[in-house]
């Protein structure tokens, strides 16, 4: 099953949500999808998918999925990674109002750098992305720690 996860802010990833439904109709995508689409206003035709999901959902869908796809948000891949999935992430673009700025792009660069997941910067290269992980998963695990508490602990020490 693929999770697409595209987060609850005020912005929409119609982009996306098409993408998908393209490479479902096209036979390029044939395993269930279940698409959590917070604030888009595309609605999928073939995949199932809700607005938004509660926080134990949310970690349910990460857990059966082999495969996640997700906007660019640092906790949303952050996440995704720590728990050993295939990853691609789908930075949002300010130039299609999906978000303020392009920082997303960024962020999955880095990561994708470094090996964690795979980086769509182009939409039309979603499906031979996807095709290339179900080739070629990614083997690295995230493994650092969480320097949350440290960093919490400086702030207020």
């Amino acid at each position: 099953m693929i999770f697409v996860s595209l987060g609850s802010r005020e912005y929409q990833f119609d982009r996306l949500l098409k993408k998908l439904d393209e490479l479902v109709e096209d036979d390029v995508i044939s395993e269930p999808i279940f698409a959590q689409i917070g604030q888009s206003t595309y609605t999928p035709q073939n995949y199932d998918y809700e607005r938004f999901i509660d926080s134990d959902k949310f970690s349910n869908k990460q857990d059966q999925a082999d495969l996640i796809i997700s906007h660019g948000g640092t906790g949303a891949l952050i996440g995704a990674i720590k728990k050993g999935k295939q990853v691609i992430a789908v930075p949002r673009l300010a130039k299609y109002g999906e978000h303020i700025d392009d920082h997303q792009t960024q962020v999955s660069s880095v990561l994708d750098e470094m090996g964690y997941l795979k980086s769509v910067q182009n939409m039309d290269q979603l499906g031979s992305v996807y095709l290339s992980m179900k080739e070629n998963p990614i083997s690295k695990k995230y493994d650092r720690p969480s320097n949350v508490l440290e960093i919490i602990n400086e702030f207020i020490g």
